[in-house]
């Protein structure tokens, strides 16, 4: 049976907004493990999680085989580079996906600056996909919204109830996914900000999955010492057996 769940995996941005001179943030470490690998493990260890396809950047590729081999992420079947834009690196997974399984397999978009995702969050994502097609996972807006006026004015400000912050992962069929970047290649490359994006647009219907306000994404040193509080926080919780 070649139907498969994939989790695609982007460990791709070189993380100009994260102050850091060494290394990019997805290899950024907490306790001694990269960030990657907090991401990573989520998928290793969901029983309906099939294969992982690893897009990472060229210069840090062999660093990514070792990461895979020392924490033993044996679910990891590619580690591929990426493209130009978080599109043609998405394109690139897919297809490599596409090369080894069914067009009806279920693929997972996932940054690997995205180490909070979690076990139910991924099985009602791939619910989702099974009963509708698709599945991005959302979480309510906890502030308010507003359009940008001209002249430095406030534009519309727009009901916080009506608004969802659109996150990740984001997953489809792996067949209607490749149709839509075939169709924006067609378009002269047309780049859209993410999946779900591309997917609207070439008139797919997108369904959510409500995920956990948690689910961030590492993008600034704030958003590391989140992470690192909420690691912490559930480490201390299981020593205290609470």
């Amino acid at each position: 049976n070649d139907l498969m769940n994939i989790a695609i995996v982007f460990a791709g941005g070189t993380g100009q907004r994260m102050n850091t001179k060494t290394r990019p943030k997805q290899f950024l470490e907490l306790h001694g493990k990269p960030i990657l690998v907090y991401t990573l493990e989520q998928f290793q260890q969901h029983n309906e999680i099939d294969h992982i396809i690893l897009v990472s950047i060229q210069d840090w590729l062999d660093y990514c085989f070792d990461l895979a081999e020392k924490y033993h992420l044996s679910k990891i079947c590619a580690i591929i580079p990426g493209g130009n834009t978080g599109q043609q690196s998405i394109y690139k997974g897919l297809s490599k996906a596409a090369e080894q399984f069914s067009g009806d397999s279920i693929v997972l978009i996932h940054d690997g600056v995205r180490p909070l995702i979690d076990e139910e969050t991924i099985t009602k994502d791939l619910e989702c996909v099974r009963k509708h097609g698709s599945a991005v996972t959302v979480s309510p807006a906890i502030e308010t919204i507003a359009l940008k006026g001209e002249e430095g004015k406030v534009g519309q400000i727009i009901d916080r109830s009506q608004c969802q912050l659109a996150k990740a992962p984001q997953c489809f069929y792996l067949k209607d996914i490749l149709d839509a970047h075939y169709r924006a290649q067609v378009d002269g490359g047309k780049e859209f900000v993410d999946s779900a994006c591309l997917m609207q647009n070439y008139g797919y219907k997108l369904y959510t999955v409500e995920g956990t306000p948690e689910n961030i994404k590492i993008t600034t040193p704030g958003d590391f010492y989140i992470f690192r509080a909420i690691i912490d926080a559930r480490e201390n919780l299981q020593i205290l057996g609470i």
